[in-house]
């Protein structure tokens, strides 16, 4: 059985970005849903609670300090 919180590497929907941190507004889903920040913290993937989008870390992404 599949852990709800474990994310699929074969989903469909899958973004690619340069930042652990993102924000979605379920574009490309018929009417989209609230804009939300979601932050990947130690992971290098998280999944959207609304629209299931899967943002995973590019490789060559390099972390910005302060």
């Amino acid at each position: 059985m599949s852990n709800s919180n474990e994310i699929s590497q074969n989903h469909d929907d899958i973004t690619v970005v340069k930042t652990k941190r993102v924000a979605c507004d379920g574009s490309g889903v018929a009417l989209g849903h609230p804009r939300i920040w979601l932050d990947m913290g130690q992971d290098t993937k998280v999944r959207c609670k609304y629209c299931d989008r899967v943002f995973v870390l590019d490789e060559s992404a390099v972390e910005a300090g302060h």
